[in-house]
């Protein structure tokens, strides 16, 4: 038996800062001149919908950004997409690669 029967672990770890900037800009909003209100608005509502976003989420826009960075269009969770993952982020295990390719086909941009 290979691995001693041990399930492979997936080791990727997901910041957040959002509440802390949307925390930031409603305190912004609450000093805001009438001009600047409604841009303020609009970051607070972008900011507080950025910290609501659950960690596969993250995970799939992490995943989507190497894509295009790398100029693959092909579709999340092949064999290919695997591949041009582990090659964007050289030091991703074939089982996390997998495992974020399965969250960013499940999460669409």
């Amino acid at each position: 038996m290979f691995g001693r029967g041990r399930q492979p672990e997936l080791n990727v770890l997901v910041l957040r800062d959002a509440d802390v900037m949307a925390h930031g800009i409603r305190q912004a909003l609450a000093e805001a001149t009438p001009e600047q209100r409604p841009g303020l608005e609009l970051a607070a509502a972008l900011a507080e919908r950025a910290a609501g976003a659950c960690d596969a989420e993250l995970r799939a826009r992490w995943v989507h950004e190497r894509f295009a960075m790398a100029g693959y269009q092909g579709p999340a969770d092949s064999v290919r997409a695997v591949k041009v993952l582990r090659e964007a982020a050289p030091g991703l295990s074939l089982v996390a690669a997998v495992q974020l390719t399965k969250d960013a086909a499940a999460h669409r941009p």
